[in-house]
């Protein structure tokens, strides 16, 4: 048995639930594999950029070096957002620390926000793709069920066949979804490792350029 006769016989629910999961299992795949390629950049870029800035002369000095190797651009917009200016405007409010403070963290929240795109379909796809998969299931034994009925005839060889073929739903469900959870579970781990070492930079950068302004 393989995916064609499956599909032929189903009707159109089954073969939309088949479709559905083989769209959310190449989206899952697409971000598992692009996302394993960036977040491994990303622990790269954030240790290289931030031993690269501490060796500088001077946080112009710094930015300069970074431009030329920094792979992902991570730690820059952190040194971009140090630079306040004062143009009478509620951004410019309140003393050099707080200002400090609040580009700091906006500019840690935008790059936060492109190491996590994709994890809510990770997560999505993880936790519905099991349901989908037996709604298939369902739909299929119901068929079966009400063939059986019409024929007027039950035999192991004709409730066997449709059966099984309406659970290989449910596995498919299940195959979409495990590698899903995994890679969600994994590089969640790699995020939260990254975010502490940005913030700890972040942190670090602020209470040098309060005591030492550009």
């Amino acid at each position: 048995m393989n995916a064609l006769p499956l599909l032929s016989q189903g009707d159109f629910v089954s073969r939309v639930v088949a479709l559905l999961l083989l769209l959310m299992s190449v989206a899952s795949w697409v971000v598992i594999l692009w996302k394993g390629w960036l977040l491994r950049r990303a622990r790269v870029d954030v240790a290289r950029s931030t031993a690269a800035f501490w060796q500088a002369p001077s946080v112009a000095e710094a930015q300069q070096r970074l431009a030329s190797f920094d792979p992902l651009a991570l730690v820059l917009p952190l040194l971009a957002a140090t630079k306040i200016e004062a143009n009478g405007t509620l951004a410019a409010a309140g003393d050099r620390s707080q200002q400090l403070t609040r580009v700091l963290r906006n500019a840690l929240h935008a790059v936060l926000h492109k190491l996590q795109f994709g994890q809510v379909l990770l997560a999505t796809v993880g936790s519905t793709a099991p349901f989908v998969g037996l709604l298939g299931t369902v739909w299929g034994i119901y068929h079966a069920l009400g063939a059986i009925a019409l024929s007027g005839q039950i035999s192991i060889d004709k409730v066997a066949g449709p059966v099984g073929e309406s659970l290989v739903m449910t596995a498919a469900g299940l195959a979409v979804a495990i590698p899903a959870v995994l890679a969600y579970n994994v590089y969640g781990r790699l995020l939260g490792s990254i975010e502490a070492d940005l913030e700890g930079f972040a942190r670090d950068l602020r209470e040098l350029l309060v005591d030492h302004p550009v």
